[in-house]
């Protein structure tokens, strides 16, 4: 019983039963203009009006503005479950106008019908409960055996009327999502932003990662030796790397919220821009670029890489690199995401494997430029082991995505008891 009668006392189904007396309205002020409602029957009223009726509300879907409107006062009448699924936005198409018309006449003829019958029966049953045989638009009901039995059929009237109200209101519902709710192409846009929204996520989310993270890592190291080793030399030395680490992070945090800036002033699509104007990924700096602006959203490339490996050597790890590729000769994105997945290995190295040495080659082979970044975990009398990083760990997902964008791949793992963290990409960008 609550699940028959919910329907008829919710808010919502009242709300749907005005958006659809709105179109009774409008087909019930053209009619008294023409053909008028004195003199013709019933049906030649409907044929004479519907004609009318048809080709105002066709014209008025011509109009760009009316997409709009109609989606507004459906979204608040008809009160979707999701509010996106009925578009607000002004007819861009004509496959939008021809849909606005569709649902301009299907809207206001269920209107008209629930409207019509929203009058006639609360009258008919007002009729019953007064024993009177009841005129419904000039067609009476046949005479029952006593008249007694005329108000027991009031209350019946009454809730099959109420449950045409609910199931109209759910069809007219239908109708908004169907023929107002966004277009493929409208689809595809949104599914476009969503993504570019998330790339831009995506590569904020690295940047701090990438950046922070290593910062971080070098301050708790060198802190935790500085207080374990004590000598005054020693202590100087681990402060003055904490200091320009620390220098280096305010940087990079700086420069990663100058391309939130610059998404949150330019709308959608501006982190990406912002970032292509300073040399993020995939920006169009050419080769030699990256490092040469010094401004707050400059990105440090594969020539900055002699500093990041003598931050880790003051942290107690010895660095072995060979870098054979020249700087100047390598394309801007590949040298600031190159220098940035380094930085990924020598960080997860410092993490998981401090004071252990860690060995670095870089070169190009058959047009590839090729990263590799080893190290083992500790030594102890036998097989160097690694404990792995935690599952999902975002280091390693970053390096992945990143060597992904560029048309590469990654690669790590434990090889002959060593931790082996291997990237190739082309040279040629979608090569």
């Amino acid at each position: 019983m609550p699940r028959i009668l919910a329907p008829l006392l919710s808010a919502v189904t009242y709300a749907r039963w005005l958006h659809l007396v709105i179109g009774c309205v409008f087909s019930g002020v053209v009619l008294m203009v023409y053909p008028g409602v004195s003199g013709p029957s019933l049906a030649e009223l409907l044929v004479r009006a519907v004609p009318v009726d048809a080709v105002l509300l066709v014209a008025a879907a011509l109009v760009p503005a009316m997409r709009r409107a109609e989606g507004v006062q459906a979204r608040l009448l008809l009160v979707p479950d999701r509010e996106r699924d009925i578009a607000a936005e002004p007819a861009r198409t004509w496959a939008d106008r021809r849909r606005t018309a569709v649902w301009l006449v299907g809207r206001v003829g269920l209107g008209t019908a629930v409207g019509t019958l929203s009058v006639l029966v609360p009258i008919a049953a007002v009729d019953l409960l007064t024993t009177r045989t009841p005129d419904l638009q000039g067609v009476r009901l046949p005479a029952l055996e006593g008249p007694s039995w005329y108000p027991l059929l009031a209350p019946v009237l009454l809730f099959g009327l109420g449950w045409l109200i609910v199931w109209a209101g759910r069809l007219q519902l239908a109708m908004a999502v169907r023929l107002l709710g966004p277009s493929p192409a409208e689809r595809l846009a949104a599914a476009e932003l969503r993504a570019e929204r998330l790339l831009e996520r995506n590569l904020l989310a690295r940047e701090l990662h990438d950046s922070i993270g290593h910062a971080l890592t070098v301050t708790v190291l060198q802190a935790g030796a500085a207080r374990e080793v004590g000598d005054p030399a020693f202590v100087a030395k681990a402060l003055e790397v904490i200091e320009e680490t620390g220098r280096q992070a305010m940087d990079d945090l700086e420069r990663t919220l100058a391309l939130l800036r610059g998404a949150r002033e330019g709308g959608p699509g501006a982190a990406g821009e912002a970032a292509a104007a300073g040399g993020d990924a995939l920006g169009p700096l050419g080769p030699g670029e990256a490092g040469s602006r010094g401004d707050a959203r400059e990105r440090p490339g594969i020539e900055q890489l002699p500093t990041l490996f003598d931050t880790a050597r003051a942290a107690g790890s010895p660095v072995e690199a060979w870098i054979d590729v020249a700087p100047a000769k390598l394309p801007g994105v590949l040298s600031r995401e190159g220098y940035r997945i380094v930085q990924e290995g020598v960080t997860n190295a410092l993490k998981y494997a401090p004071g252990e040495p860690i060995t670095v080659r870089i070169a190009v082979r058959d047009g590839r430029l090729e990263l590799r970044c080893v190290n083992a975990s500790r030594t102890g009398g036998g097989t160097a082991v690694r404990p792995s990083p935690r599952r999902g760990g975002k280091g390693l997902r970053g390096i992945r995505e990143r060597a992904v964008l560029l048309g590469g791949e990654a690669s790590a793992g434990v090889e002959s008891g060593e931790w082996v963290l291997a990237v190739r990409v082309p040279l040629r960008l979608g090569a």
